[in-house]
């Protein structure tokens, strides 16, 4: 159980804190500083926000004696990661006018917004409302944006599966007005209550995460959130889902008692209100369970470790009412986007955008930020964003095909997604520099160029290929999730690098540690060697995070 008297800061501060008011209000008229008061810094991640600041201007603003230069990250609340049209013209707008202007994708199937200043934030928010967009529990102790199986093509029943997600966020959103008392300037009615069953006045002990999935394409990783739904699909049915618990991929240097881990699957469960009792229910054994004193040690893999998985699904059973059925089959046989044109059953097209890292601007290599408005402002395709940082042109009719087509071509779009090579495209990287005050190294500005120096080794050994997935992420918390990459690099210093290797392809096993703290010229050695050997002793068909494991190398 919790340990009651030895509660971390952020309890405190979330117990006290008005339903996540703080002094949010009078934090945001101080134009003194471009910070918030410090409490105020942990509840805006609760709407949805983070406070940063520029890291490549700190040395040389505290030479001059200058407060740093703050800033703020925005990120949207969108189950399954859906835009309109509209709302993707809208966001370009509020992008140019109150952000760095690149429109980041997240893994998460979601966006956000960097260096926005602090009078810029309720503009902002602002004008996301006009939208129907919110940024509401996009951050903070509560569940994030829920994910979802990205492309219509996966199954005739996406559609159904991808309702789920919106229905799960819903559920799980905090029920305080806070959000639209202090952004949106809504009157507080004293009478009204803000009573919330699921979180109570203390949230959860830390952050939460839930993802579907529509087998064979593990494209959302789905073992690697708190709580996991795989879709059971039987002629042509939805049947249910298994529901896995316990995965996370954070840990910290140095601790061994943090860890990354993938979620174990609790077993069948059917019926959309038993499936969302099931779901809701795992929230409250980790709000009632979970470690509120080491916030290290917080998330849900730890608590259900430290119940056992009989325990812990003892407990899940006793508060939903019924008993889970035994896993229902499936099989993982990839995790990837499918790039370029796809028709789904009901004969519509998609067209899956290769977006590098998921940073949509306007570079050298191709318009992207000025086509995809141009693509938008025909009102004939929605938006969709993959778990892998990429964007689909979806629900295209046939006879609007042609013109998405030419617009396509114009802007360079289509030459740019099939010219990039696989490796490039399986890659994810977090944003850790300039902006991420957790970052130990560079990841999303570093990895394409490092990518450029690991292609001609692959070509190299005729591997070029190959789908072999790399992930890199400045910190060991996991944002790219590289714990779960056939390569995993993990930043330990500027410039420095853990390589993790061994990793499976689907999704269902993690890498291992296999070299500590290399700079560049040791990574491409490095892989130089393991690449010569996975090409020289391979099995037909085998994988490199196979044949790594196969031959003992980690």
């Amino acid at each position: 159980m919790t340990e009651k008297n030895n509660l971390s800061p952020v309890e405190r501060i979330k117990t006290s804190s008005d339903g996540l008011r703080g002094t949010l209000k009078e934090s945001l008229k101080d134009d003194i500083t471009g910070a918030l008061h410090e409490d105020d810094q942990s509840l805006i991640k609760f709407h949805g926000l983070y406070q940063q600041d520029d890291r490549d201007r700190r040395e040389e603003r505290t030479a001059k004696k200058l407060e740093w230069l703050y800033s703020y990250m925005i990120r949207l609340r969108l189950p399954g990661g859906f835009l309109t049209p509209e709302q993707w013209i809208g966001l370009h707008h509020i992008a140019g006018e109150h952000s760095t202007g690149t429109i980041k994708i997240t893994t998460r199937q979601t966006v956000q917004l960097h260096g926005i200043i602090k009078s810029d934030i309720k503009p902002t928010i602002q004008s996301f409302n006009t939208l129907h967009l919110d940024s509401i529990a996009a951050c903070g102790d509560v569940n994030r944006n829920v994910t979802c199986s990205a492309h219509p093509n996966e199954s005739p029943l996406h559609a159904e599966v991808f309702s789920y997600a919106g229905k799960i966020s819903q559920l799980a959103l905090p029920k305080t007005r806070a959000y639209y008392d202090i952004w949106l300037d809504e009157e507080q009615i004293a009478e009204k209550s803000e009573e919330d069953p699921l979180y109570q006045d203390r949230y959860l002990p830390r952050k939460f995460k839930i993802g579907l999935v529509i087998p064979p394409n593990n494209d959302v990783d789905v073992l690697t959130n708190d709580v996991g739904l795989i879709a059971i699909i039987e002629n042509n049915e939805l049947k249910g889902f298994n529901i896995a618990a316990g995965g996370g991929l954070s840990a910290t240097h140095g601790n061994p008692s943090t860890y990354p881990r993938l979620a174990t699957i609790l077993g069948f469960v059917s019926g959309e209100a038993n499936v969302l009792k099931a779901v809701y229910e795992i929230m409250t054994i980790q709000r009632d369970n979970g470690n509120r004193s080491d916030r290290k040690l917080a998330r849900l893999k730890y608590t259900i470790d430290r119940m056992g998985i009989p325990g812990f699904k003892a407990e899940l059973e006793k508060r939903c009412g019924f008993k889970l059925e035994a896993p229902r089959a499936y099989a993982f046989t990839e995790r990837k986007d499918h790039y370029g044109w796809g028709q789904s059953s009901s004969g519509n097209w998609h067209y899956t955008v290769f977006v590098e890292n998921g940073r949509v601007l306007d570079d050298k290599k191709v318009p992207l930020k000025t086509g995809l408005l141009e693509i938008a402002k025909t009102g004939k395709i929605n938006f969709r964003f993959t778990g892998n940082q990429n964007v689909i042109l979806s629900d295209i009719s046939p006879s609007n095909k042609e013109e998405i087509e030419i617009l396509l071509n114009k802007f360079g779009i289509n030459a740019h997604t099939d010219s990039a090579g696989v490796l490039r495209k399986n890659a994810i990287a977090c944003v850790a520099f300039n902006t991420c005050p957790l970052a130990l190294a560079e990841a999303q500005r570093y990895l394409p160029t490092l990518i450029d120096k690991i292609e001609p080794i692959l070509s190299k050994y005729s591997l070029d290929k190959d789908e072999i997935t790399l992930r890199m992420t400045g910190c060991p918390n996991g944002c790219g999730r590289s714990p779960a990459a056939e390569i995993g690099l993990i930043g330990t210093a500027y410039g420095q690098y853990n390589l993790h290797i061994g990793g499976d392809r689907v999704g269902e096993r993690l890498n291992i540690k296999y070299r500590d703290s290399l700079g560049e010229d040791q990574i491409l050695q490095e892989l130089d060697s393991l690449f010569g050997s996975y090409s020289r002793d391979k099995n037909t068909d085998e994988t490199f995070g196979d044949f790594v494991i196969r031959q003992k190398i980690v």
